[in-house]
């Protein structure tokens, strides 16, 4: 695939419309729209983007008890999550074709009746070329979402450098990054609601380790993107932040070329030279020459897991 010297980016910050998955869709468009016009090659929109951070809700469920009020809400919930491939999958698929974009979206899948966090990546033809599924859900985020595996790891070849995914405190797992370094991912998407002024630095510390450009997209979310019967913990007035944003854009030596945009929704865009990656590891490349494969060695199984394996019976 040719290379390119120079390409435009974009990160969202934007609330998700929780538990409308169709009106949400229309969010996505009006984004790409303005992502394209900005000349961006590459959006990357929030974690659970399509299908809804439930920020603040606790599905009903304590240690040795769940109640009927909290199955409802995880049905609800349930509903709004998408399938791979489906209807709303075909409309990603067009906006990445209409408007000529590298798409990674954050999305709830649902798979049979399990729910995971995922990522979803669309080619500028449309083509979905792969999808992530986070390994490992923070605290109460298990009650909901399901675990991941190895099978899902793409790093996605562009005409701009490799492309890859950690959502959210993924970003903390130091051997999934230690795997998708070595898969070559120099354009290090961060899908994340994560809104503490502590995750600017590992942002940074990611950009500087990896030798990479990180662009970090974290939702700002409101009451009012909210149901009415939606009970947030954090209060219930229109107007009170949920997710206060955070968003920002990372060059491969640590420095912010854009944002962090905080307590409104926005879009953040920037230009990147993709020389400074080869310039970066000029003295840092931790799956190459600063690497000591005699001394640490890391074993990674992309092998997909199944519960239940039917193996053909034999015939007599």
């Amino acid at each position: 695939m040719s290379q390119v010297d120079r390409v435009t980016v974009a990160v969202i910050q934007a609330g998700s419309l929780v538990f409308d998955t169709q009106r949400t869709l229309v969010k996505v468009e009006s984004y790409c729209q303005q992502a394209a016009q900005a000349g961006a090659k590459i959006v990357v929109f929030p974690e659970a983007f399509l299908g809804g951070y439930p920020k603040g809700t606790h599905f009903g469920a304590h240690v040795g008890s769940r109640s009927p009020e909290g199955r409802e809400e995880f049905q609800r919930y349930s509903a709004a999550a998408i399938t791979v491939p489906s209807k709303e999958t075909a409309i990603l698929a067009d906006l990445s074709d209409r408007y000529g974009l590298h798409l990674v979206i954050g999305a709830i899948e649902r798979v049979a009746e399990t729910l995971y966090c995922s990522v979803l990546f669309f080619a500028p033809d449309g083509t979905l070329q792969g999808v992530h599924r986070k390994l490992m859900p923070t605290a109460a985020e298990r009650i909901v979402w399901g675990l991941g595996d190895g099978s899902t790891m793409p790093a996605i070849p562009t005409p701009f450098g490799i492309v890859g995914s950690a959502i959210c405190w993924e970003n903390y797992m130091p051997l999934f990054r230690a795997a998708m370094y070595a898969k070559g991912v120099n354009v290090w998407c961060a899908p994340t609601v994560d809104d503490r002024d502590t995750w600017q630095a590992t942002m940074r510390h990611v950009a500087i380790e990896g030798r990479c450009f990180v662009l970090s997209a974290c939702q700002y979310l409101l009451r009012s993107d909210c149901p009415d019967d939606y009970d947030a913990i954090q209060g219930n007035a229109p107007d009170t932040v949920l997710i206060k944003g955070g968003s920002l854009i990372v060059s491969p030596l640590g420095e912010v070329i854009a944002g962090p945009l905080w307590g409104k929704e926005g879009m953040l865009t920037a230009d990147l030279d993709l020389g400074e990656i080869v310039r970066g590891k000029f003295d840092l490349d931790v799956i190459g020459h600063y690497a000591r494969p005699d001394v640490f060695t890391l074993s990674v199984d992309e092998r997909p897991k199944q519960a239940v394996i039917f193996e053909a019976k034999s015939r007599v």
